[in-house]
């Protein structure tokens, strides 16, 4: 029975958590609770495990998006000892960025003493040959006497530096003090990296990984170009519903803790950013509004396209119906005609509609391969529903005479002149998303009413709404040289927002640069 359970156990990881694992609360002390209580993982931990074990079958490094308290770091100390015991000769690296944090003996908090804890509540039949506590579990180091397999932590700029790994879990990774020198060198000593952290600001190493990395799918294979993403929000905590939410914020508020709250439970990354165009709170107010608020999609389908430049940069694309969000998809092509055709396909079936693209650099090639497809007789009648309205970051701003705020719907004069007050027509577009958001806002918490079509929302079931919320609240403002607002899309360590600049197109439309393909011939 021993021998059948070991090899069952070999490969079932999550199994052998929820059978055999305990885990230790101490907030339960004192309570109806015990403070040492097995491990039962909930539905996002369990993912948690196979994304791991699609890391390590796939060799591609991975990163663990997490708001505190999601157990992340306690599924990783148990999947860390399930390789210990049952892969031979593995080894396994930790660190983070003090030592005490890593191994202080007797404190749980620390990972080691997490492990501890875990291999000495273990059954000792599942116990390696040999194996003795006192000489197999030393300070910050555990060793498998029967296979060989090891366990080593480091910390602060040594880690990465004590000898080759399988997989080298790196704790808080967002919260290293020089990160570049950790980086260079894990880069050849392991095959494996994974980084598990809560948000702490734009620009560091983990906010750039994390940017550009792809979020991974349960039962997908990972991807091993770039870093595949898992996110644990606190929403996929069972026992976290919308009143602990709303009774943490209002703590947070009363002790004017609000940015820690934004990014510890929030998970936001411009929460101690000043400057932010469009505040992640915003964002948030605007997700399924339209069934919060009471308005509904009227109105008619409207596309962009976000053209990627050279190198990782991506192609997004964007559809909308009324102020309703409706699609969002983003792909790495970088065949301008390939990605225009793919635009293309993308707005069949709505009738007549319009396709905002970028037309500067690279997207100018969109006209020319419209042009081609316009004269062609088989793929015209498949388009001629298509009106391509070039869109150009940097043009001037439109309607330059027109006042920036409107007072009960008629100008207010008060207020600067739409080409005073704006650099250019990025930074107007920008703006008018930042209103949209702003208004949802104060009518989703304040119950200010206004217009519907002044409004945005975004469906719940909306495919990269992650990915959407984190990079609408990227750009940031400022005054250029001639006094006038200026848009930085790329704050340094970030990337392009090609998902953003697809929204803020689609809901800034271009007022009399819309032409019929015929009309380009």
């Amino acid at each position: 029975m021993l021998y059948g359970a070991r090899e069952f156990y070999r490969t079932h990881p999550v199994e052998f958590v929820e059978h055999w694992i305990d885990t230790y609360d101490p907030r339960n002390a004192g309570s109806d609770m015990p403070t040492r209580l097995p491990f039962i993982p909930f539905k996002r931990q369990r993912d948690l495990v196979e994304f791991l074990l699609a890391c390590l079958d796939g060799e591609a490094s991975g990163l663990v998006e997490k708001c505190r308290d999601m157990g992340a770091t306690w599924i990783c100390c148990a999947f860390s000892v399930w390789l210990w015991l049952f892969w031979p000769g593995v080894s396994i690296g930790w660190g983070s960025r003090k030592e005490q944090l890593v191994d202080k003996i007797g404190v749980p908090d620390s990972i080691f003493q997490k492990m501890r804890m875990i291999v000495m509540g273990l059954p000792r039949e599942f116990w390696p040959a040999g194996f003795s506590p006192k000489d197999h579990m030393t300070y910050m180091k555990f060793v498998n006497p029967e296979t060989g397999a090891t366990i080593t932590g480091e910390a602060g700029d040594n880690i990465g530096r004590g000898g080759r790994t399988r997989i080298y879990f790196k704790d808080e990774s967002a919260h290293y003090e020089r990160p570049e020198l950790i980086e260079a060198a894990l880069a050849d000593n392991t095959r494996v990296q994974i980084d598990i952290s809560s948000v702490n600001g734009v620009g560091n190493v983990f906010h750039r990984r994390r940017m550009s990395g792809k979020l991974w799918t349960p039962g997908k294979p990972v991807d091993r170009t770039v870093a595949n993403v898992f996110v644990m929000d606190w929403s996929d905590h069972p026992a976290k519903n919308q009143a602990w939410f709303d009774e943490r914020e209002a703590k947070a508020k009363a002790d004017g803790l609000m940015h820690v709250f934004e990014q510890e439970v929030k998970r936001n990354y411009s929460a101690a950013v000043a400057d932010i165009v469009i505040p992640g709170k915003w964002v948030e107010a605007a997700i399924d509004a339209h069934k919060a608020i009471g308005f509904d999609d009227s109105g008619g389908w409207m596309a962009s396209l976000d053209v990627a430049d050279e190198g990782g940069d991506r192609n997004a694309f964007a559809k909308r119906k009324g102020v309703v969000l409706k699609y969002l998809e983003e792909w790495g092509e970088q065949d301008t005609g390939q990605t225009t055709r793919r635009a293309i396909a993308g707005c069949e079936g709505h009738g007549r509609i319009d396709l905002q693209y970028d037309c500067i650099g690279v997207g100018a090639g969109v006209k020319g391969e419209a042009n081609r497809l316009a004269r062609d007789s088989e793929t015209a009648r498949k388009i001629k529903n298509v009106r391509f309205v070039q869109w150009n970051a940097g043009a001037a701003v439109q309607d330059p005479e027109g006042y920036v705020l409107a007072r009960h719907e008629k100008p207010d004069r008060d207020t600067p002149k739409n080409e005073d007050f704006f650099a250019n027509l990025k930074a107007q577009g920008w703006w008018a998303l930042r209103r949209r958001f702003e208004k949802t806002y104060r009518a989703r918490t304040e119950g200010i009413r206004f217009d519907p079509s002044e409004l945005i929302s975004l469906p719940s079931d909306l495919p990269m709404l992650r990915q959407l919320q984190q990079e609408l609240s990227q750009p940031t403002v400022s005054k250029g040289s001639r006094l006038k607002l200026v848009i930085d899309k790329n704050p340094p360590g970030t990337r392009s927002p090609n998902l953003g600049d697809a929204v803020m197109m689609l809901y800034f439309p271009c007022k009399g640069q819309g032409r019929p393909l015929e009309d380009w011939l």
